[in-house]
């Protein structure tokens, strides 16, 4: 615990970055952040290390610790580019696979181990197999948002940003695409190729209703609804623009709506609206209960102890970066 005169520097010191977040973060919750804060911006420096975070990490991470920010593809990509000898991934573990898989001489901490994905949980390497014998020589389209020993039993990745563009460019008439059912579906609807999903649901997303949709339009007469790929088709067509979570982000930003609804979890639209004091945001959310074991004092305790750091069996490792690595080609 701070001494009561150390705090007036603390929070000097720390001012800069409450002004980026005010108009999310109570001014009765900034003091106990900054400690951490504080705290978090020495360690890096005293690690090299770099944070990446996620678009659903709170406020007081995205934009007051974290060195590189986006969505699943995003970070993918920034994780190749990262100099620094230690990569901590504000996110799920699936994620921090990921920069594991792209940094296999880097240290990769995950602050909870217990920060999993529905989705991850809902396919296993056996079932990608038994989908293989079932379907010979169609190929596996496997979202990120899965482990890495499922990874290595696809022949690419794909995020849902990227998805049609990563089925339509294995040029064939028929793919296996997992563990997102929903996502699945709804890049069906975008293209001519047949698509075998699986039936995995995000637990955030599979919760919106089309009837929740229509009611919001009925309260906020003009509203723009943006929509994730991984909520159910019917969500998805009541929807003005569908996309990931930086497609939704780059909607915001560039076509400016008066007023918005984000059909995704809690903290997209807190990090968006920071950008844009000018917009609405309606936000009738719901909470990724594991991105939000991820917290500033977690973080912190990471970088203090250099726990949890992720590793992935060689053999493991080899076929899931080459998933990876094939989808970062496309």
């Amino acid at each position: 615990m701070l001494q009561e005169t150390a705090m007036p520097d603390l929070m000097a010191r720390t001012a800069p970055l409450y002004e980026r977040v005010k108009s999310v973060v109570p001014p009765v919750e900034w003091p106990f952040f900054a400690r951490d804060i504080d705290a978090i911006l020495a360690l890096k420096r005293a690690r090299n290390a770099v944070i990446l975070a996620h678009n659903y990490q709170t406020p007081e991470i995205f934009h007051c610790v974290a060195d590189l920010v986006g969505d699943s593809l995003a970070l993918a990509r920034e994780a190749t580019r990262v100099d620094a000898d230690v990569i901590v991934l504000a996110g799920v573990h699936f994620m921090a696979e990921t920069a594991k898989l792209l940094n296999p001489g880097k240290t990769v901490l995950i602050p909870d181990t217990a920060a999993g994905c529905s989705l991850a949980s809902s396919i296993t390497p056996a079932d990608v197999r038994l989908l293989r014998q079932r379907y010979p020589g169609v190929p596996v389209v496997t979202y990120v948002n899965t482990s890495a020993a499922v990874k290595a039993e696809s022949d690419v990745c794909c995020t849902s940003g990227n998805a049609k563009k990563i089925v339509e460019a294995l040029g064939v008439d028929r793919v296996i695409m997992l563990p997102d059912e929903y996502l699945a579906q709804n890049v069906a609807a975008e293209t001519s190729v047949e698509i075998i999903a699986w039936a995995g649901h995000c637990e955030v997303h599979e919760r919106f209703t089309a009837a929740e949709i229509r009611l919001l339009r009925e309260q906020y007469p003009g509203i723009v609804v943006l929509a994730h790929p991984e909520c159910p088709p019917e969500v998805v067509a009541e929807a003005d623009f569908a996309g990931s979570t930086a497609a939704m982000s780059d909607y915001v930003g560039t076509k400016k709506p008066a007023r918005v609804v984000m059909v995704t979890e809690c903290s997209m639209s807190d990090n968006v609206a920071v950008g844009h004091p000018e917009i609405e945001f309606v936000r009738p959310c719901n909470l990724c209960r594991h991105m939000k074991k991820i917290t500033l004092s977690n973080i912190r305790r990471a970088l203090e102890t250099m726990t949890y750091e992720v590793t992935i069996d060689p053999v493991v490792a080899m076929g899931a970066r080459r998933a990876v690595e094939r989808m970062l080609a496309v």
